[in-house]
């Protein structure tokens, strides 16, 4: 099997797990409060308050269908099989999940439900999206909003997300229509901050007589590589070494600890990195 065909089945695993955490996410606790928290899922809650008997995913689907069809119209179409695998693999589960496992209310708490659902969709649709991925629908709308009126696309799923979510507050209420909306601004932050979470890394300057021990630990027992670079210091008036390199947490902590070992006046200077591509780490893709 080839690496590229390998990634492939990666991408497509981690991105079912992720619409299925959606889906649980929106069956187990949107749903059943009527917490219509913006996107096409949002479209669809409020759509299925007045049929009552055609389930949630059955309607996303036909809502899913109905925007790519309108964005192959306007837009000229030209969709990643990621996105359309994502957009109608959610509708399915979604169906799936109404059918045979028939999901109830788990708790009557408003608040418990809003809270742990975003999280729960947040952490999904970070995956989607980490993973070349986004669940189609209002997306396409934006699309639309953005390159007719110019604006950003950032702005325009957000004023769309907005209008599902006053939507909402006008079909059930103003209790649950308010905790749309705090979801939909709550998820946006969570959304940004696990796919953060999923690329972190550590970059470190390390100063330290020791070396090259530490490059000999950085290789054999990290099995990472590091940069040499040739520095004077200014307070000893001599040439020093300065490594530079970027690991995950839990190599930076064996990194550190071996560190403090041998060489406690070492000066390691350590950043956050939110993002590493290239060998060794994320495939850069094309």
């Amino acid at each position: 099997m080839s690496a590229r065909k390998a990634t492939n089945i990666k991408d497509f695993f981690m991105i079912t797990i992720g619409i299925s955490l959606v889906a649980f996410g929106l069956e187990y606790f949107f749903i059943p409060h009527n917490i219509a928290a913006g996107g096409v899922s949002g479209m669809a809650i409020i759509i299925g308050s007045f049929l009552k008997n055609v389930p949630v995913g059955v309607i996303l689907l036909v809502l899913n269908l109905l925007f790519f069809i309108l964005a192959f119209i306007m837009l000229g179409g030209k969709f990643g099989g990621k996105t359309i695998y994502s957009a109608f693999g959610l509708s399915l589960i979604m169906w799936l999940i109404e059918t045979y496992l028939k999901p109830g209310i788990l708790t009557e708490d408003l608040f418990i439900n809003a809270a742990v659902g975003t999280i729960i969709i947040g952490i999904g649709m970070a995956m989607v999206f980490n993973y070349g991925a986004s669940t189609g629908g209002t997306d396409i709308v934006a699309k639309i909003i953005s390159k007719y009126f110019h604006t950003d696309i950032g702005k325009s799923l957000l004023l769309v997300d907005f209008i599902v979510g006053l939507s909402g507050l006008l079909t059930f209420g103003l209790t649950a229509g308010l905790y749309a909306i705090l979801c939909i601004i709550a998820n946006g932050a969570l959304i940004d901050r696990f796919i953060d979470g999923f690329n972190t890394a550590k970059e470190l300057m390390i100063i330290s007589k020791k070396e090259e021990q530490i490059i000999d630990f950085i290789i054999k027992d990290l099995d990472r590589s590091c940069t040499v670079l040739n520095g004077y210091g200014g307070y000893t008036s001599e040439d020093i070494q300065v490594l530079y390199v970027v690991l995950y947490r839990r190599d930076y902590i064996q990194l550190r600890n071996f560190i403090k070992e041998i060489d406690p006046k070492a000066f390691i200077s350590v950043n956050e990195v939110h993002e590493v591509l290239g060998e060794g780490f994320t495939d850069i893709q094309l």
